[in-house]
């Protein structure tokens, strides 16, 4: 990702309404000590960058587009728990929601330079009904 080779684009929808409406969240991450699973901030970290702008405000969630300049193990959810706004329903990160049941976070889009082609090849996938429901 670093390179622009291959990039991805996500939607998540996060708890809470941004002070700033686009903006890049770099701070490293690392392994949480004690877990196989979690990730935490940590300036010991490897280096993590999250682009992101706010799309929609709601009442007390907002829906924002991400681009990852990294790849890092949960990177998203890790970012924007570290900030105040975690995605709704992230358990791991944040907390339960009674408006959706998962995270809510969705890969929208990922794009490539096709290695025969040469030529720039894009997919996009709608979001799924749960987190569209949440957004009429």
């Amino acid at each position: 990702m670093n390179e622009n080779i291959f990039q991805k684009e996500y939607l998540c929808i996060v708890d809470g309404i941004l002070d700033k409406k686009s903006g890049i969240i770099d701070l490293p991450i690392a392994r949480k000590p004690g877990s196989i699973i979690e990730r935490c901030v940590d300036f010991a970290g490897q280096p993590s960058r999250t682009i992101y702008e706010v799309i929609k405000e709601f009442e007390n969630y907002s829906l924002v587009k991400c681009k990852l300049e990294t790849g890092r193990t949960h990177q998203i959810r890790v970012h924007f728990s570290y900030i105040g706004h975690p995605l709704l329903g992230d358990t791991l990160y944040g907390q339960s929601s009674n408006l959706i049941s998962r995270q809510a976070l969705h890969s929208y889009m990922i794009s490539f330079i096709h290695p025969v082609k040469k030529k720039e090849q894009c997919f996009t996938c709608p979001l799924p009904n749960d987190m569209k429901d949440l957004l009429m």
